[in-house]
């Protein structure tokens, strides 16, 4: 663990880890956008390029509590570097693979893997550390962001290159782009884990955990996050199709999903910067009704190009902004030195849901041929995502013991 001396800058955490974040999520948000032009070419159902991506969505979620769990423990900056390595092997293989297996393990088990080490649970940890409360929601409301705006940038960049060079040359271009983050985390190596020694902990991970899957509020907000994830990845990935299919053209798809990124920004940011003034668990609740809300909305209005960026800049202000606030929670209540490593099971949760919305969605339309049943799914979960968070208990635990609750937590 960092000591006061040993902490890094905020601006140098801040500039380095929401980069490394808008390159990871940038690049992720986008992948909708391969979906038609990968089936059709390799003559696969959009189930097979659905269940890769969902396969991807667990493998980020099971990995990620690994690279917590080796972040927390040796730091930030090893995490990321290989994440960085797997992240092009796995866009490599996905433009390369010859079969929907190896596609699955590819652009699914490699790309989710990387994404793991790459992304908000390994870099809230870095920020946990070295930034104090006062401006944590604050902070992981700017990382949040930079995401979301990697999503504005690299969406439209994604399906220029797709139209430019083709969809497997566009897959190997942003190969050699994702190698970026490696120097990138540099800005976030850590004096206390440079000698990969580790300092004294109060907690083992056995009791860390212990702890947190005992306490209901722990539970609730892993609830949460799981509708989150079926949410935002079954709209990121079935979105272009979903419009394609009503008669729209790609353009209006890009042009979508490019919104919902710019919005997130402010969404998220909005978030975090709440987070610090009031109960975090009353955003998390508002953002979640408000999804389901909108979803209902747009889906009663007449489809237009309108209503398509409408529903898109709405969508992006929810988008991604449960995430300060949940993290931000998770540190109040449990303190930070198992930060990444608690972050991780959350973000477990959310790739469960994540697995469910992407796979639901390919496979419900293959045998319908219609995307409406998981629409409405979404939107009932959007109630009961807001009704569990409202109980949530932010306030830090006591610990009578080492790794025990007070009594009536």
């Amino acid at each position: 663990m960092t000591t006061e001396t040993q902490k890094l800058s905020m601006q140098q955490v801040l500039i380095c880890g929401a980069t490394i974040v808008t390159l990871s999520m940038g690049i992720r948000h986008g992948f909708g956008l391969w979906l038609q032009p990968i089936t059709q070419a390799q003559g696969w159902t959009r189930e097979t390029f659905a269940f890769a991506l969902a396969v991807q969505n667990l493998s980020w979620g099971v990995f990620g509590i690994f690279a917590g769990m080796a972040a927390d423990r040796f730091g930030a900056f090893r995490v990321i570097v290989v994440g960085a390595l797997l992240y092009a092997l796995g866009l490599v293989g996905m433009a390369l693979s010859p079969t929907g297996l190896l596609f699955t393990l590819t652009a699914g088990v490699l790309i989710g893997a990387a994404q793991a080490g790459t992304t908000y649970a390994v870099i809230y940890g870095v920020i946990g550390r070295n930034i104090s409360a006062e401006k944590r929601s604050w902070a992981m409301g700017v990382a949040a962001a930079a995401g979301s705006f990697g999503q504005f940038l690299m969406v439209p960049v994604e399906g220029f290159l797709i139209s430019g060079l083709g969809w497997k040359e566009a897959l190997l271009v942003l190969s050699g782009a994702v190698l970026l983050i490696a120097p990138l985390a540099l800005g976030l190596r850590e004096g206390g884990f440079t000698g990969g020694q580790p300092a004294k902990r109060e907690q083992t991970i056995a009791q860390a955990l212990r702890e947190a899957f005992k306490y209901p509020s722990f539970q609730l907000l892993m609830a949460g996050y799981f509708v989150c994830g079926f949410q935002v990845v079954f709209i990121g990935v079935h979105m272009p199709s979903y419009l394609k299919d009503k008669g729209l053209s790609p353009q209006v798809a890009s042009y979508a999903l490019a919104l919902i990124g710019l919005f997130n920004v402010f969404g998220t940011y909005i978030a975090g910067s709440l987070g610090q003034k009031m109960a975090k668990r009353k955003i998390l609740a508002t953002i979640y009704l408000s999804r389901a809300v909108v979803i209902a909305v747009f889906l009663a209005a007449p489809l237009s190009p309108l209503s398509v960026y409408i529903f898109a800049s709405l969508m992006g202000l929810l988008w991604l902004s449960t995430v300060p606030p949940t993290n931000a929670v998770v540190a109040q209540i449990f303190g930070i030195q198992h930060l990444s490593m608690l972050g991780g099971f959350i973000f477990f949760s959310h790739q469960i849901g994540s697995f469910m919305g992407v796979w639901l969605g390919g496979y419900l339309y293959d045998r319908t041929g219609s995307y409406d049943i998981v629409w409405y799914i979404a939107i009932a979960l959007g109630v009961f995502a807001a009704l569990v968070n409202l109980p949530v208990r932010e306030t830090p635990i006591v610990r009578g013991g080492l790794g025990k609750l007070p009594q009536g937590a």
